[in-house]
């Protein structure tokens, strides 16, 4: 259905796998492009299912891209703010009736159970209505000076063009998240998304590429981060980098842009704790908990990588969270009743079993899971891993894996756990299980995160609301909400003397 309704930016080509093959261009400057080169994107679940073929921009295209940027900025800048709500809430609101179509191309790509896919496309659609509604809600300031006779106003105007890297965890829903606000504050985007999930990213950009607005606003430049993605963070003609994925090229990033004093907006790693005390309900703590450390395959930011339990609940606790990781259904993405996908690709399946071999190695107990499991399809298949018996200074506790593995921290006190939560160089999210007002009071209060949860999953965040964290998790302003427009817009101050009425 999707290649058939959307052919545009589509060209058959071969047969390969017993298939038609197709290629999937870039949008580049307001055409649809072959690249220098295509890479193959294949299904996780399956490795014999060929998703597609995908090109790669040149640097070639990218100046182009760059220089149309900017006069599509400005002819956008200049459009009425209903003009630019009705684009918005039109991409919302097709992401949103397509979510079963487009849930299942990202599931299909990226390995997540179908519901979860689903889910992703539909909330992608509400960050795109939420800004459609903040096109509207631009409100500026205005002032009396301290000089008699003068007026002060004060606006946000936009930033110029904005390069959008994405990561492939959550491809269309991070990336919207970057996008509608780019375009609700009158910005030119140019979308570098990972190359591991192209599909989602052709998706949505054909749905953006037909709506009303200047023929080279928005671009989609697929490539590799060592080539396309550096030279998009080292050209001077962006004007600001928004990007989500690992810390060694966050911090890659912000070098970079450094050199043409870019403003730049990273969301990097993280290590969740979830802290459970021991007058918490259990079976919520195991649930929460299952659900924090193994959604989307442990594959996301605010994952609970580590579990700090208090030793009077921890034996009971340890029961309970090891049997439910053992109930788990991993299996193919779009099987009904699947719990666990796929990891997304080897090079991440390998990782993750290192660290399963590395938390064993330094002396933890792996109760259940961490080893590649065979399945009826061919894919990147691992069971959810516990680790028990862990100490803080672990490694498995100190670096994010981004697997389906878990540790638990023994600890004997609520001050011990607050403190273990917070010994950690990253600082995004972290959660609480209590029926005590004051622990769980105290515990917001004192957190080192961005974020922080009571009797909930560290995972999972609304889109109307701040998001961001603290220490190697985050540099800059927060994403999302209002809140955003702290990244995407300049203040403009304008002195104004009326002179005399007379």
């Amino acid at each position: 259905m999707w290649l058939s309704q959307h052919a545009a930016s589509v060209r058959i080509t071969s047969l390969l796998w017993g298939k038609m093959t197709s290629i999937h261009h870039n949008f580049i400057a307001g055409e649809w492009l072959a690249g220098e080169a295509e890479i193959e994107n294949r299904n996780p679940s399956d490795l014999g299912d060929l998703i597609g073929m995908f090109a790669q921009a040149d640097s070639d295209q990218l100046t182009r891209t760059l220089d149309q940027a900017h006069t599509a900025q400005a002819e956008w800048a200049a459009y009425g703010p209903e003009r630019k709500q009705a684009v918005l809430m039109a991409i919302g609101n097709e992401l949103m009736a397509r979510a079963d179509e487009l849930g299942r191309l990202l599931s299909r790509e990226e390995g997540k159970p179908l519901a979860e896919g689903r889910g992703e496309v539909y909330r992608a659609g509400q960050f795109f209505t939420y800004y459609a509604a903040e096109c509207l809600r631009q409100l500026g300031e205005n002032a009396d000076s301290v000089r008699a006779g003068v007026e002060i106003d004060i606006r946000r105007e936009p930033v110029g063009v904005v390069a959008v890297i994405s990561p492939w965890n959550f491809p269309t829903a991070t990336a919207s998240w970057k996008i509608a606000p780019a375009l609700c504050y009158g910005n030119a985007v140019v979308w570098k998304p990972a190359n591991l999930t192209p599909a989602s990213a052709v998706a949505l950009t054909e749905i953006i590429a037909r709506q009303d607005i200047p023929r080279g606003l928005f671009s989609l430049v697929m490539g590799a981060g060592r080539s396309i993605g550096q030279r998009l963070v080292e050209s001077p003609a962006v004007n600001a980098i928004t990007f989500t994925g690992s810390v060694p090229v966050g911090k890659g990033i912000a070098a970079a842009a450094i050199q043409n004093l870019t403003r730049v907006q990273l969301e990097m790693g993280s290590k969740n704790a979830l802290a459970v005390m021991d007058d918490a309900d259990l079976d919520l703590a195991v649930s929460l908990a299952l659900n924090g450390a193994f959604g989307s395959t442990g594959q996301k930011c605010t994952a609970s990588s580590r579990l700090v339990v208090m030793d009077g609940v921890h034996d009971a606790f340890v029961e309970k969270l090891v049997a439910g990781a053992r109930a788990m259904k991993v299996g193919h993405a779009l099987e009904p009743g699947t719990e666990i996908g796929p990891v997304v690709s080897e090079t991440q399946l390998q990782e993750n079993l290192a660290y399963a071999d590395l938390g064993k190695s330094e002396g933890a107990e792996l109760a259940c899971g961490g080893e590649r499991l065979d399945m009826p399809h061919q894919g990147y298949y691992m069971a959810p891993g516990v680790f028990l018996n862990t100490t803080n200074d672990m490694r498995i506790n100190r670096e994010e894996m981004f697997a389906p593995l878990t540790s638990v921290i023994k600890v004997g006190s609520y001050d011990e756990a607050l403190a273990t939560v917070n010994d950690t160089n990253f600082g995004l999210t972290s959660g609480i299980v209590t029926r005590s007002l004051a622990r769980a009071t105290h515990f917001r209060r004192n957190v080192h995160t961005g974020v922080v949860t009571v009797n909930l999953p560290t995972a999972g965040t609304d889109y109307h609301v701040p998001f961001g964290g603290r220490g190697d998790s985050s540099y800059g302003p927060r994403e999302q909400g209002r809140t955003a427009a702290e990244f995407y817009t300049i203040v403009k101050t304008a002195y104004i003397s009326a002179g005399n009425p007379d």
